[in-house]
């Protein structure tokens, strides 16, 4: 018998290869013996005000590294591997890329997790979660009527007033619709794509548009009153993306307050304009972020000047959120700095008055409670590494809010920042959930491909429980990154309306 030839040499040189590399691998393995981290745990996180389950699975790469992987529920992670190798330091075992510390404690782990060190408390266990399939939910009513806007996505909320929807699109123009029956009253072409819901009074609109202008039109009949130059016609933007984090998609709503129009700009300004005449009142420049942050949050996102919060004035003060991370309180006739407050993350929503508290999140997952007065912290709390796109809505004693990555609106007690319920809508839900009598409407946007499941929709859910009545998926598209609805539903009368990413203004009957 001959031996292996020639040509089978390659071949057998590399499985031994592979048979010494296995063995040595094994030794190394059978050599170490199990750190006592290494396997599953499973357990509550958090503080009494919002308790949720987490679990871990620990385990040693081939370089020996102990990697953790992370199972939390309710921001629908099932296995994501962290970043990082987690390090013994004394008797803690810390992970210090995600703020993991840890313990051995009675068989368990006991110690801190992610921003604001909330309590973490774990025990061994089997078997971790996994996700769940979304269950059969009713689809409702469907829409009204349903009208195409033309080329380009809708990412601003309408605004509605007499019976007549106010919106523009990515097209770059801008239309009144008849609630009635979808149709078009008359269109207005701004050149550049809205972003921004508009301000609808009696007389007139009011819309910023990515041209850098503020514009003013009859609301009649669409013709151009005036148009201000807000300064940021340069300024880019940058939409959801799969790869970018810090995207971009909105634009503050004017909000008008003794016949001053107050609005911020995309370079970091904010105006004052006379509503009549169109001429300055005052212009602020926002800061570079402060050095000294309160709170405990990293600064993950990086700052920008941009302004894309709306305003909210409260007496003499107009307050908004900046993308440089700050909340400005200004003097509302001179526009002179009253204070500002650092939240460590970068802000798009609308801080909202909520009894006697000022509500606004970031993108860093923090919702916080300042004194409108003072900026002094009532409360902070987390969204467990979920952006915090959507502003607080009062509600009686208590607030509405949505979220990002969570997926979930929640019903929340300002006193003490209490999670009443939270219910999962399987997207997105960035814009201002709607509350009517018995109901709340929310539009919900999804993104593909992503680091977790997410699914467009326009949703209404039980006021009191959060339970989910009826869900209308948004037909997807092919190719599309992101489909659904970031716009906030409008009401008027019986009918909510609402722009999706599709380009076409929905109705819906509402309850």
């Amino acid at each position: 018998m001959t031996g292996p030839s020639r040509k089978h040499l390659p071949i057998l040189v590399a499985s031994l290869m592979f048979l010494i590399t296995m063995t040595n691998a094994i030794g190394r393995s059978l050599a170490r013996p199990l750190d006592p981290i290494e396997g599953k745990w499973f357990g509550m996180a958090g503080f009494p005000q919002d308790r949720i389950e987490i679990g871990f699975e620990i385990k040693r790469n081939d370089r020996g590294e102990l990697k953790v992987y992370l199972y939390e529920p309710v921001l629908n992670f099932y296995g994501l591997e962290l970043p990082g190798v987690m390090i013994k330091q004394g008797e803690q075992y810390v992970l210090k890329e995600y703020q993991l510390s840890v313990t051995t404690k009675n068989g368990g782990l006991e110690g801190t997790y992610f921003g604001l060190n909330a309590p973490i408390s774990l025990k061994r266990t089997d078997n971790l979660p996994s996700e769940v399939p979304v269950p059969d939910l009713p689809k409702g009513p469907g829409p009204k009527w349903q009208t195409k806007l033309g080329a380009g996505a809708i990412y601003a909320s309408a605004a509605v007033r007499d019976g007549v929807a106010y919106v523009g699109t990515t097209g770059g123009i801008f239309h009144a619709v008849n609630l009635k029956d979808g149709s078009l009253l008359w269109t207005f072409p701004a050149g550049r794509p809205i972003y921004g819901e508009a301000l609808a009074t009696d007389e007139a609109i009011f819309f910023a548009c990515d041209n850098g202008y503020l514009f003013k039109l009859e609301r009649k009949t669409g013709k151009e009153v005036w148009r201000y130059d807000m300064g940021d016609s340069r300024v880019a933007r940058i939409l959801p993306h799969q790869s970018v984090f810090s995207f971009d998609y909105r634009a503050p709503r004017p909000v008008i307050s003794d016949g001053v129009i107050f609005i911020g700009s995309g370079d970091g300004s904010f105006h004052a304009i006379n509503a009549s005449s169109g001429e300055r009142v005052w212009r602020f420049e926002s800061s570079a972020v402060d050095a000294g942050a309160a709170g405990s949050l990293p600064d993950f996102t990086g700052a920008e000047k941009k302004i894309r919060s709306t305003a909210l004035i409260n007496g003499s003060h107009v307050i908004f959120g900046s993308l440089d991370q700050m909340v400005y309180a200004l003097d509302r006739k001179t526009g002179k700095e009253v204070w500002k407050k650092n939240t460590r993350g970068n802000i798009d929503s609308t801080p909202a008055l909520v009894g006697d508290k000022l509500v606004v999140g970031n993108r860093n997952g923090l919702l916080v409670a300042l004194d409108p007065t003072t900026a002094e912290v009532k409360w902070r709390m987390l969204f467990w590494g979920s952006a915090v796109e959507s502003e607080a809505v009062p509600a009686g004693d208590l607030f509405y809010i949505g979220s990002s990555d969570l997926r979930r609106v929640s019903l929340i007690d300002p006193k003490d920042a209490r999670v009443i319920w939270r219910t999962d809508v399987y997207g997105w839900p960035w814009g201002r959930v709607l509350v009517a009598n018995k109901m709340l409407y929310v539009g919900v946007a999804s993104a593909t491909p992503y680091d977790m499941r997410h699914l467009g929709s326009f949703t209404a859910l039980d006021r009191q429980t959060g339970k989910i009545v009826w869900r209308w998926p948004m037909p997807e598209w092919p190719g599309s990154f992101m489909n659904g609805f970031t716009a906030s539903p409008a009401l008027d009368s019986r009918t909510v309306v609402i722009g999706g990413l599709d380009g076409t203004l929905y109705a819906f009957p509402a309850e």
